[in-house]
């Protein structure tokens, strides 16, 4: 990511990631959200349609903060999508099925960029297309770590609310009470790297079935 660029003193290598990492972030995060949102309208909650969220314009999500973080150490988040639970008909499920729409459409974006880079580099040319297979990559990254960021099963993280479609309702309440010391061990996975290798294992297999994909039309 860009921290990594700026830390290796690369000037030039540090702009040339700002100009690629910025579209890659806006559009990793919009396809974030607007996958929210589109699973909780196919579940029957039209609140984030209503709300103008079900749409890929950046305008409509992007949190300056989750931005940023996304921007320099490849996770990050957005601005929440409204959902009213009331309107699903099974409420847990409606819920985590539409907090699991983020992540995987982040896994499947990352996918597609994959793919897309492979045949890209195959007929690389000129400079514009170099430009776009480094894009295509920082799409692809972005989008596992931000797919990867969400699962964690923390407050207010989409992977929380997985994890309470498979909770009996006693233990989620007891879990809410340990929500403070679970945020602080979460933070220092982060501050540590210890999702690194989490996201460069999930980041391989994706990378894996996307050159296994590509292998079948060469």
């Amino acid at each position: 990511m860009l921290w990594r660029a700026l830390m290796s003193g690369d000037i030039r290598s540090a702009f040339i990631t700002l100009a690629l990492s910025l579209p890659a972030i806006v559009l990793c995060l919009s396809i974030h959200e607007t996958a929210h949102g589109g699973a909780a309208y196919l579940l029957g909650d039209r609140t984030a349609r209503d709300s103008g969220r079900v749409t890929l314009s950046p305008m409509a999500h992007i949190d300056p903060i989750g931005f940023l973080c996304l921007l320099l150490f490849g996770f990050g988040w957005a601005r929440p999508v409204p959902v009213n639970i009331a309107n699903f008909r099974n409420r847990r499920w409606g819920m985590a099925l539409t907090a699991l729409a983020g992540p995987v459409s982040n896994f499947i974006t990352a996918f597609i960029a994959y793919c897309l880079y492979f045949v890209v580099r195959m007929n690389m040319t000129n400079t514009f297309l170099w430009s776009l297979s480094q894009f295509l990559l920082i799409v692809a990254s972005m989008s596992v770590g931000l797919g990867v960021f969400n699962l964690v099963p923390v407050h207010p993280l989409d992977g929380s609310r997985v994890v309470d479609a498979f909770m009996p309702f006693s233990w989620s309440l007891k879990l809410q009470k340990y929500q403070n010391i679970i945020y602080f061990v979460f933070i220092a996975a982060l501050w540590f790297g210890w999702l690194d290798g989490i996201m460069d294992w999930v980041g391989n297999g994706v990378l894996m079935l996307a050159v296994n994909f590509v292998s079948l039309f060469l």
